[in-house]
């Protein structure tokens, strides 16, 4: 029996039987936030431990290239552990296999370096041993720190007019400065990339920052006194002409076991205290988040409620403004606090002027109780205030106009700002541009409305108390 060959033209005819060339799929990657889990730890116990503190959300893509993905990898798992007495961290690394799919097999161990530097522990035995070997380590750091007084004057004439809180007796707030800086801020840098965002590293060689440490003493079961940082605030010392210093609050972190407890008002609260204590042109925050800028707000008017030298000025505008039927333009100017009162309150409480005009607008609200009947006029003054900001002052007249112009580069992002010339309208606005400005400008409006609202409601209940 003879064996049946196929020729090649029939193999070829067949589509069934062609030989067919295909590409592997390329490696898409893992999101870092898909496979990274951290936790905050404060004893070797809490390690694996289901109760353990995890940090989330966290964004880690911008410590990842390529779009914070991970390459190179099948069921990837990172758990990273923080020792919140001694900073160090761990990680645990495992997969189920790793190969090149294309974009390469990252480095995830260098990736985490570029976070945690030298606090980044190799061995799991080795991080374990630090909570008992580095147990003392915030004590040593502020034995020979400045211990800064509680009960320092807060600006107000006589101590018993002050919203005095109750302050936690379990605390206190140490100041370092000079060379000490540097090392502790090192070992804290992994934790202010981490949680607070658009943070870069202080020049710890720069010998005008300052940090300033909210320590917890307790006893732990032997009946030994620890040391537990409970937050920090980095502070910059700027040298203003002929005599006088500023104080920028550059960096601030509650870590997040201990947050939503008041600790962190407890440390703007000892931050003002010191600059006006030290007698500072001012204090001011290096673009606070909302959240912040929340709390420093409530900070401020609760101390500006009890401010004599502002009380006239602040009654006669609400008076007038109680009084007033008109809502032209021309009168909002006049509601503004005035030059004098500006002066007082940043020579007496070291509130910069942007700081208390916000403050001012929450008083004059304050003011206005009930608000309802006056909200339209209010609401009116608070508008004005808004588009002076983002237009600019002269926005009535001759102001300056931003016009989105898309380019090939960028179909979104590109723009011109142009002057428009004795008053006249540019032929380049159209009635749509000026329709998404006042969109935007109102939902400003709305934004700054709530955030009265809510800074007033709680100065109320704790003004009442």
């Amino acid at each position: 029996m003879g064996t049946k060959h196929q020729s090649s033209s029939d193999s070829i005819s067949d589509p069934k039987k062609r030989r067919r060339v295909g590409f592997s799929k390329t490696d898409a990657g893992i999101e870092a936030n898909d496979c990274i889990t951290i936790y905050i730890v404060s004893s070797a116990e809490d390690v694996d431990s289901p109760n353990s503190f995890c940090l989330e959300p966290i964004d880690l893509s911008q410590f990842f290239e390529d779009d914070g993905r991970i390459f190179g990898y099948q069921g990837l798992k990172i758990t990273i552990w923080v020792n919140l007495i001694s900073f160090h961290a761990y990680a645990d690394i495992s997969f189920e296999s790793s190969s090149d799919g294309g974009r390469g097999i990252t480095n995830v161990k260098s990736a985490l370096q570029n976070i945690f530097a030298e606090s980044l522990v190799d061995e799991k035995d080795a991080f374990l041993q630090t909570f008992s070997t580095e147990s003392h380590y915030v004590r040593s750091v502020v034995s020979n720190a400045e211990t800064l007084q509680h009960k320092v004057s807060n600006g107000c004439s006589t101590e018993s007019n002050c919203l005095l809180k109750s302050e936690p007796s379990d605390v206190e707030v140490f100041r370092i400065a000079g060379t000490p800086v540097g090392h502790l801020y090192s070992r804290l840098v992994p934790l202010v990339l981490l949680l607070v965002d658009g943070s870069n590293p202080i020049d710890v060689l720069d010998p005008r920052w300052e940090i300033y440490l909210l320590v917890q003493e307790r006893k732990d079961t032997q009946e030994d006194r620890l040391s537990r940082l409970l937050g920090f605030a980095a502070v910059y010392r700027f040298h203003r002409y002929p005599g006088s210093t500023r104080m920028r609050l550059g960096q601030i972190l509650v870590m997040p076991p201990y947050q939503r407890k008041g600790y962190g008002r407890f440390l703007l609260e000892v931050l003002n205290r010191v600059a006006v204590s030290e007698n500072v042109y001012d204090l001011t925050i290096e673009e606070p988040e909302d959240s912040l800028q929340y709390v420093r707000l409530c900070i401020d008017v609760e101390r500006l409620l009890v401010f004599d030298p502002i009380q006239q000025s602040l009654e006669s505008v609400v008076s007038h403004l109680k009084q007033e039927n008109s809502l032209k333009k021309s009168y909002m100017c006049k509601y503004a606090p005035p030059l004098s009162a500006v002066e007082d309150v940043r020579k007496t409480l070291k509130i910069n002027k942007k700081q208390f005009e916000q403050c001012w607008e929450i008083l004059i609200y304050l003011g206005l109780a009930p608000i309802n009947k006056y909200m339209e006029i209010y609401q009116a003054i608070v508008s004005h205030r808004v588009k002076a900001e983002v237009v600019g002052k002269d926005s009535e007249g001759a102001g300056k106009q931003v016009i989105d112009v898309p380019t090939e580069y960028d179909q979104q992002m590109s723009f011109v700002m142009f002057k428009s010339q004795n008053g006249e309208s540019s032929s380049i606005e159209t009635a749509a541009n000026q329709s998404i400005v006042e969109e935007q400008l109102q939902k400003l409006v709305d934004k700054r409305m709530n955030q009265i609202k809510l800074i007033a409601e709680k100065v109320s209940a704790v003004h009442r108390q």
